[in-house]
């Protein structure tokens, strides 16, 4: 499938199936965020593979965003590791912020379902999973096999016109 049709594809799946994601789509989903480019190649993303009870009773303390899904990454970056900028911007929520998308796209492509949840409480994280200083979470990512119920939402497909995001100079 072209990019452009699996961008469009890819919505964030509320409601999964019970059924586990095999070691071998796990694998291919952290190689495509191995793929992602990062500020000077410096790939100070970490990311934490919650599958389980355990892990996903975590998620389950830090949000009440998992909708069921039996495998829930954590994207993180090591603050030590990430590019800074000489006006002192730091990349890693940059850096974490593409790899968490090479992951939710890859996972459209494996035929799995993904949402980014930014909504959760990253010191429940930082405490249960003992998470040094310099490791900050960006953001979670339930993904599964979509319920036969999970749908789009509504407001999905609608998109602002080009002409209102994009300035030709």
């Amino acid at each position: 499938m072209d990019f452009l049709t699996l961008s469009k594809k890819r919505y964030s799946v509320r409601s999964y199936a019970e059924t586990p994601v095999s070691d071998e789509l796990i694998e291919k989903l952290l190689l495509a965020a191995q793929n992602a480019p990062t500020a000077h190649n410096n790939q100070p993303q970490i990311i934490y593979v919650m599958r389980s009870q355990e892990a996903l009773d975590i998620v389950d303390a830090s949000t009440r965003a998992r909708f069921g899904a039996p495998l829930v990454f954590v994207v993180c970056y090591d603050n030590v590791l990430s590019w800074k900028s000489k006006d002192g911007r730091d990349s890693g929520i940059v850096d974490a912020s593409i790899v968490a998308t090479h992951i939710l796209l890859e996972a459209t492509d494996l035929g799995l379902g993904s949402v980014w949840v930014g909504l959760f409480k990253p010191d429940i994280l930082r405490e249960k999973l003992e998470l040094p200083e310099n490791i900050i979470p960006v953001c979670v990512l339930p993904m599964g096999y979509a319920s036969e119920t999970s749908v789009p939402l509504n407001l999905h497909d609608q998109r602002r016109p080009l002409s209102e995001t994009v300035r030709f100079l």
